[in-house]
């Protein structure tokens, strides 16, 4: 039976160290993917087969400790290292990489950011390879970034209604940024006499309309007055994630608006996708949206105000003064390997002395077989 026992310990271990030399084997070929996370496994003592529970002391006797053998060992957790990699030069004006916590959300176009579960049902993702598709800033998959856009509402509107005018350098005001969560896309052309070209700031409602059902008085009618996105040039994204370009039709700047990041209670609990993404799941905790160096600020609304007027404190945009972009950048590979080689000699060898234990069990059974003769 003790015989039998070794047997299955060290099988436990031998599949234990091949699990752990499969992680290494992924954190290596992943050394030059752009935004890995580095995995790290530990181990954990497996069941144990108690042979005496042991007992307390008498007024004669001292006590006995319990006799227990164990059958090896499983994994214990797989780990992802979500620090900061190096940053990979890129030469790409709309590329990012995020200088701490945090990730860029992405999903589709018609995602209903105003149901419950909206920010789980994005992906979470720290390659910022971004560029313009169709009219919306979108990763190297397509799938769309999110973010806050400027706006035509009401410029008198004061933070508690999501509505913010951030200024730039020289302390002017760069136009109404709403803090609805939406996807990113350019502005919209104007089509109207006299007014040709001109860039229109609509954002995109829950409905995916042009027009904003909370800008009543844009002036402007989504069927006739506007024809598609403006033509631009010179488009750039800065260290706040404020998106900018000019106006190709009449040379005159555009604040498109700025990028959101993601963050979440355990970084560590986020669920690895495909690619480079994660989803947000029960382990990782709430969500809380922010921008790089917490440009924009004010109270997340999607309908997340709750009723009777009273702002829910969770949603305030807030964000991490000391998260921001650097662009141009995007963040390399978490794989050491150094660290990377040496656990592989160290799992190889564990996997090597459980094949020794299965073998001298082996000839040690088949001397019990053949005792007789």
């Amino acid at each position: 039976m003790a015989m039998t026992g070794a047997m299955s310990a060290a099988i436990a271990g031998l599949k234990t160290h091949m699990q752990a030399l499969n992680v290494v084997g992924n954190n290596i070929a992943n050394v030059n993917t752009y935004g890995y996370k580095a995995q790290r496994i530990t181990f954990k003592e497996s069941i144990y087969n108690t042979l005496s529970a042991g007992s307390e002391g008498t007024d004669v006797m001292g006590s006995t400790n319990p006799q227990q053998i164990g059958y090896g060992c499983q994994v214990g957790t797989i780990d992802l290292d979500m620090s900061t990699g190096d940053l990979s030069a890129t030469g790409r004006d709309l590329d990012c990489a995020i200088k701490g916590d945090g990730f860029f959300m992405v999903g589709p176009k018609d995602l209903d950011i105003n149901s419950p579960d909206a920010l789980k049902k994005l992906k979470y993702t720290r390659v910022g390879d971004f560029e313009f598709r169709d009219g919306y800033l979108t990763d190297g998959q397509g799938n769309v970034v999110y973010g806050f856009l400027t706006s035509n509402i009401n410029e008198n509107a004061d933070v508690e209604d999501g509505i913010q005018n951030p200024a730039d350098a020289a302390g002017t005001t760069v136009g109404n940024i709403s803090t609805d969560l939406v996807p990113i896309r350019l502005p919209m052309k104007s089509n109207k006499t006299g007014e040709e070209g001109k860039a229109v700031y609509v954002g995109v409602g829950a409905d995916g309309k042009n027009i904003d059902p909370d800008d009543a008085n844009s002036g402007y009618d989504p069927a006739t007055d506007l024809n598609g996105f403006i033509e631009y040039e010179n488009l750039r994204i800065d260290a706040n994630g404020k998106i900018t370009c000019n106006n190709k039709d009449t040379g005159d700047p555009v604040v498109v608006g700025y990028i959101a990041l993601g963050s979440v209670e355990n970084n560590g609990g986020v669920l690895h996708l495909d690619g480079p993404y994660y989803e947000a799941g029960d382990a990782a905790g709430d969500v809380t949206v922010s921008t790089p160096n917490s440009a924009v600020t004010g109270y997340l609304r999607n309908g997340l105000i709750q009723a009777g007027g009273d702002v829910d404190p969770d949603t305030m945009l807030a964000g991490k003064s000391g998260v921001g972009l650097m662009t141009s950048f995007l963040e390399g590979s978490g794989t050491d390997l150094a660290t990377e080689f040496s656990n592989m000699i160290i799992y190889q060898r564990g996997y090597q002395a459980n094949t020794r234990i299965v073998t001298v069990t082996d000839t040690m059974l088949e001397e019990l077989v053949n005792m007789k003769r």
